[in-house]
C-alpha cells in the first residue's frame, strides 16, 4: 500500500502565507522522554503510597479527613469493647495538638510476627497496609475495621505517633514518625494493674497544612456518639482548657455511658421539637455473637424535615446504604399495611419511601460480619444482607407499635399522606406549568403582554370573554398595559380541591400571567405587574371573576 493510502501517515504540510512566518512563536512545551522502559515504573512500598496519595485512604486532606484519623483509632478501641474485652475508652486532646486514645482491651500482640522475622506484631500492624486482626471472625465476630489499613494510615500521616501496649502485666512502647519506626518495640517495665492499647499521635503539617488542628467540639461529638452506639462502654473525655476558649457545650473533663442507647440520644436531640406522635419508636434486637444485631430509634417531626443517622459496626455511614434502604422499606410497608387494615388503603397507596422518611428523625445501628463499604472512608454500606437484617428486625415491632396506639398511628398516617399529596400537587403544578409555557408560545393571543419588562409602571387588565378582550387589546398602551381574557364561570374555588385548582386551565393561565403563585407558594414580590385591574360585566359571571 502506498503512503497515500495510509490513513495514519503524516500528510505534507500545506504552504503557509508569508505573514505566518512573522507570527509569534508558540510556547515551548517540555519534551517527554522519548523512551519508556522498566526503569520508569515506580513501585511504592510500605506506607509511601499513603503519603503520596492520602485522598485514596482518608478522602482528602481537609478538616473532615483530619478528623477521620481519630475515627480510625477510636474504631479499633470500639471493636475491643463490642467484642467484650474493653469496658472504657479514654480520649484526651492536648494543647500541643496531640490526640490520645486509650482502652483497657486485650492490647495489640507484641510477639514477633511469623511472616516478618525480626519485627514485632505491633510494628507490622503500624507499618503494613492490610495487616490486622479483623480478617478472622474468630478474633472479632463483628468489627468496624475490615481493610486492615486504618491505624497504619494514621501512622503514615502523623509526624509523631507513639503506641503503648500493656499486655501480660508488662508495658511496651514504640515511636514512629511519618510511618517510619524510630526504634524497635521496647519493654518499658512492669504494669501489673494495666492492660490495653494507648495511641498518641500528631497529624503531619506537611500533609494537612501548618494550621490544621483538631476541633474540640467535633472530637467530643464523635467520642460521645460511640457511647450511644454501644451501651456497654464508658467514654472518658478530657481536653486542655486552653483549647476550649470560645467554645461552648464542651466540658474540660467528663465521662458518659448510655445504657438506653439510641433512644436516649434521639430523645435528647429532639427535646423541644413538636412530634407527630408521643412515643419514640425504638428497640434493639441482640443476636449471639453480634452478627445481625440491630438497634433503632425513629420519630416523626410535625413541622420540619428530619435526618437519618446510620451506623454499621459503630462506624458512621453518612451516605447511607443498604441498611437505610431496609429501614425505608419496612416503615413504608408497615404504614401501608396499617392503612389497609383500617380502611385507608386508598390514601396509604399514595405513599412512597421519601414521604415516610423525609419527615422523620431516625438513628439506626446494625452489626454484621465482614461488612462491605464503598471506599476506604466507609461512608456508605454496600452489604446486601444488611437490608434483609433490618427489615426482619423491625417488621413485627413496627406493626405492634402502630397497633398498640391507634390514635397515634392514625395521626402519623395522616401526616405522611399529607406529605404525599403535597408532593403530587407540586408535581402536577410543574407539569401544568411546562404545558402552559408551551401552549402560550403556540397561542400568543390569550395573554397580550406589555413590552415593559419591569413590574413598576405596568398593569394587567383581566377582562370577561374573548370579545371584550379584543376591544381592550385595541385600546391599550402596548408598552405598559397587558390584557388577559377569561371566560365567566371558571371554577367554584370555594369547594374545589387542590387537584382541581391545579388542573383548571383558566386558573393556570391567570397564575402564569400574574407570576406570584398560589396557596403556600404565593409570593407577592413575584407579581409581574404593579397594578391588577379587573374589568367585568355587572352580573354573576363578572362577580365570579372579580372574586378570584
Amino acid at each position: 500500500m502506498s503512503d497515500s493510502d495510509d490513513l495514519f501517515a503524516p500528510s505534507p504540510a500545506p504552504a503557509k502565507p508569508a505573514a505566518a512566518s512573522r507570527a509569534k512563536a508558540a510556547p515551548v512545551v517540555p519534551a517527554m522522554a522519548s523512551d519508556y522502559t522498566a526503569e520508569h515504573i515506580e513501585v511504592l512500598e510500605g506506607l509511601e503510597p499513603v503519603r503520596r496519595r492520602p485522598g485514596m485512604y482518608i478522602g482528602g486532606t481537609d478538616a473532615k479527613a483530619l478528623h477521620h484519623l481519630f475515627a480510625e483509632v477510636i474504631d479499633n478501641s470500639m471493636d475491643e469493647a463490642v467484642a467484650g474485652h474493653a469496658s472504657f475508652i479514654e480520649v484526651q486532646l492536648s494543647a500541643d495538638g496531640m490526640l490520645t486514645v486509650s482502652d483497657n482491651g486485650r492490647g495489640i500482640p507484641v510477639e514477633t510476627h511469623p511472616k516478618f522475622p525480626g519485627k514485632s506484631t505491633v510494628e507490622v500492624i503500624m507499618t503494613t497496609l492490610h495487616a490486622g486482626g479483623k480478617f478472622d471472625s474468630k478474633v472479632y465476630e463483628t468489627s468496624g475495621g475490615l481493610h486492615g489499613v486504618g491505624v497504619s494510615v494514621v501512622n503514615a500521616l502523623s509526624d509523631f505517633l507513639e503506641v503503648e501496649v500493656a499486655r501480660n502485666q508488662t508495658l511496651y512502647r514504640q515511636v514512629f514518625s511519618k510511618g517510619v519506626p524510630q526504634g524497635k518495640l521496647k519493654e518499658v517495665g512492669r504494669a501489673p494493674n494495666r492492660r490495653g492499647t494507648r495511641v498518641r499521635f500528631h497529624p503531619d503539617p506537611e500533609i494537612f497544612g501548618p494550621d490544621a488542628r483538631f476541633e474540640p467540639a467535633r472530637v467530643f461529638r464523635m467520642a460521645r456518639s460511640k457511647a450511644y452506639l454501644f451501651g456497654g462502654v464508658e467514654i472518658r473525655w478530657s481536653c486542655d482548657a486552653e483549647l476550649l476558649k470560645g467554645t461552648t457545650g464542651v466540658p474540660e473533663k467528663t465521662s458518659f455511658r448510655f445504657p438506653g442507647g439510641l433512644r436516649d440520644y434521639l430523645a435528647g436531640d429532639l427535646e423541644g421539637q413538636n412530634l407527630v406522635h408521643g412515643d419514640i419508636f425504638s428497640g434493639r434486637i441482640q443476636k449471639t455473637g453480634g452478627h445481625g444485631s440491630v438497634e433503632w430509634a425513629v420519630a416523626w417531626i410535625a413541622d420540619a424535615d428530619g435526618t437519618i443517622s446510620s451506623y454499621c459496626n459503630t462506624v458512621p455511614t453518612p451516605d447511607g446504604g443498604t441498611h437505610e434502604n431496609g429501614l425505608r422499606a419496612v416503615l413504608l410497608k408497615g404504614l401501608k399495611d396499617y392503612g389497609d387494615r383500617t380502611g385507608q388503603g386508598k390514601r396509604a397507596g399514595l405513599l412512597i419511601g421519601d414521604d415516610v422518611t423525609n419527615g422523620c428523625a431516625a438513628m439506626l445501628s446494625v452489626f454484621v460480619r465482614e461488612p462491605e463499604f464503598q471506599g476506604q472512608t466507609k461512608d456508605r454500606l454496600a452489604t446486601v444482607e444488611a437490608a434483609r437484617i433490618v427489615e426482619q428486625a423491625l417488621r413485627d415491632p413496627f406493626d405492634h407499635w402502630l397497633a398498640a396506639n391507634p390514635v397515634q398511628a392514625t395521626r402519623l398516617l395522616d401526616h405522611v399522606v399529607d406529605r404525599a399529596e403535597e408532593r403530587l400537587r407540586r408535581k402536577q403544578e410543574r407539569e401544568i406549568s411546562r404545558k402552559t409555557a408551551v401552549r402560550k408560545l403556540r397561542l400568543p393571543g390569550k395573554l397580550a403582554d406589555c413590552s415593559n419588562t419591569e413590574a413598576a409602571g405596568s398593569e394587567i387588565f383581566i377582562v370577561e370573554g374573548d370579545s371584550a378582550g379584543g376591544s381592550a387589546k385595541q385600546a391599550r398602551d402596548r408598552k405598559t398595559q397587558a390584557v388577559l381574557p377569561l371566560r365567566g364561570k371558571i371554577l367554584n374555588v370555594a369547594s374545589a380541591g387542590r387537584d382541581k385548582l391545579a388542573a383548571n386551565q383558566q386558573l393556570s393561565d391567570l397564575m402564569q400571567a400574574l407570576g406570584c403563585g398560589m396557596l403556600s407558594q404565593y409570593r407577592e414580590a413575584d407579581l409581574r405587574y404593579e397594578k391588577v385591574v379587573i374589568m367585568t360585566d355587572a352580573d354573576v359571571d363578572g362577580a365570579h371573576i372579580a372574586s378570584l
